[in-house]
């Protein structure tokens, strides 16, 4: 259990209008004992302790009463409320105060428990660049060495690695997703267009350069996928002996993970194998998504505080000024109402307005496939095929004809004597007023169409309108 023996309340000492200030403690002591700061050749004194934690209680703020049991006003003095800050921190098992029986010397140092969640605590402001994007570097590295030395502690090193790489993934996209918001919030509490364009370049500066844009580039996990998948095959395809040695090995180390019928050096494999996949198609573009979000959210931001900052003290607001202390004020707004009258105001429809994303361009399959016969189905369908379009393609030149034929001798037919011989001529027949555009080319004879106001019929339509064809001579020109 956690709560248990003397961390039944662990959480206390975070509670209370205190809070902030215990917190700073905390972290400016892990600072000295566990940084670049600490002295590891002694461990810290009582008063040491003391000055260290009068330090951060100025620089932390007191937070309101959330009604606890601290009256206002109960410290005197730092060093008073530094004694009280160590005695509830040894209480609540924070720290722990040990003496040297040889010295009689009393030190405090971090718990377990107390060190392993005070350095989240030191992390979150930490200013420092942390290398996390190096952790698929370092699993290529720990594979190649594995597959080089046979050690299994590099291939432990190796799956260790690739589990902080999608955790990596998910604690930046936390990050840009949480900088949105706190960009967006204090635009809301008007802040000036100059403190919100600094906190967007700063973390540009600080968290994007070194850290971002080294993940995206230099050590995209798209890059080194292939070199991974490579190693990892190399892995699997060793002599039988050693796959058995290293597998005996690491049920030693690993009893834990040890299942019947299952190999542990297999589960390894594939897990980095999944979790490179599950970043490279899943994390990495959700990270490029929420950069992208961000920053464009940034742009539009600054933006509109850039045009509401430099409209602010222009023309506009003097002519607001002006036309309110006018004494002519509500004539020139009427005038205004008249001239804008027939002003109609049209909105866009929200559902029409679309974001369009860029697709991934589909993979061209370049494979040369070998050449299969056709079947006699096939060609069967082919000629089919062609038949029915030969069937009902109809032009100008098969007009022409029909007519020639359907007028014979004479000058003049009705549209109920052509001649219906085969399905051609019914088709031809059903466009048959188009002899007349056909026919107006300038060049020669034409047709003359005449609606005779009738209606007629045949084997092949129920009822159809009567025309009249008659052949004309030349056309002349006017």
């Amino acid at each position: 259990m956690f709560f248990a023996d003397s961390y039944q309340h662990f959480f206390r000492p975070l509670t209370g209008k205190y809070r902030e200030q215990v917190v700073e403690c905390l972290r400016l002591l892990y600072e000295r004992l566990y940084t670049a700061k600490a002295d590891y050749g002694e461990s810290l004194t009582r008063e040491q302790i003391l000055e260290t934690f009068a330090e951060a209680l100025t620089r932390a703020p007191q937070l309101d009463s959330d009604g606890g049991a601290e009256p206002e006003g109960r410290f005197r003095n730092l060093r008073e409320q530094s004694v009280w800050v160590l005695n509830i921190l040894v209480e609540f098992g924070w720290l722990e105060k040990l003496v040297d029986s040889a010295t009689l010397t009393v030190s405090y140092p971090f718990s377990r428990r107390g060190r392993l969640l005070t350095q989240p605590m030191v992390e979150l402001n930490s200013t420092r660049v942390r290398t996390r994007h190096r952790n698929t570097r370092n699993t290529l590295n720990a594979l190649e060495a594995f597959a080089s030395r046979g050690e299994v502690y590099d291939l432990i090193d190796a799956w260790e690695y690739s589990e902080r790489i999608v955790a990596d993934f998910t604690d930046m996209i936390a990050e840009l997703e949480e900088r949105k918001r706190e960009l967006v919030r204090e635009v809301e509490a008007q802040i000036l267009i100059q403190q919100a364009t600094d906190e967007f370049f700063s973390f540009m500066e600080s968290r994007f350069q070194p850290d971002l844009a080294i993940r995206l580039s230099a050590d995209s996990v798209e890059k080194h996928r292939d070199s991974i998948t490579r190693v990892i095959t190399l892995i699997r395809r060793k002599d039988n002996a050693k796959k058995a040695e290293w597998e005996r090995r690491l049920r030693q180390q690993l009893p834990e993970l040890h299942v019947e019928t299952q190999s542990i050096l297999w589960l390894m494999l594939d897990t980095i194998e999944d979790r490179m996949r599950r970043a490279c198609e899943v994390k990495l573009p959700a990270l490029r998504h929420a950069l992208h979000g961000f920053t464009k959210r940034a742009e539009i931001i600054i933006r509109q505080l850039s045009y509401l900052q430099s409209t602010s003290e222009g023309a506009f607001t003097d002519l607001c000024k002006d036309l309110g202390e006018s004494p002519q004020r509500d004539q020139l707004l009427s005038a205004l109402g008249d001239q804008l009258s027939a002003f109609q105001l049209r909105l866009f429809d929200p559902r029409q307005a679309v974001l369009w994303q860029r697709n991934r361009r589909q993979p061209v399959n370049t494979l040369v496939e070998d050449d299969v016969p056709m079947t006699d189905d096939g060609q069967r369908e082919v000629v089919l095929q062609q038949l029915l379009d030969q069937a009902f393609n109809f032009n100008s030149s098969d007009l022409r004809n029909y007519l020639a034929t359907a007028l014979g001798r004479g000058q003049r037919v009705n549209s109920r004597d052509l001649p219906l011989r085969d399905a051609r001529d019914l088709l031809a027949m059903s466009h048959a007023l188009e002899a007349a555009a056909v026919s107006q080319d300038g060049s020669g004879p034409f047709v003359q169409v005449t609606f005779t106001g009738e209606k007629a019929s045949n084997d092949y339509f129920a009822e159809f309108d009567e025309y009249s064809l008659e052949l004309k001579g030349e056309q002349k020109e006017e």
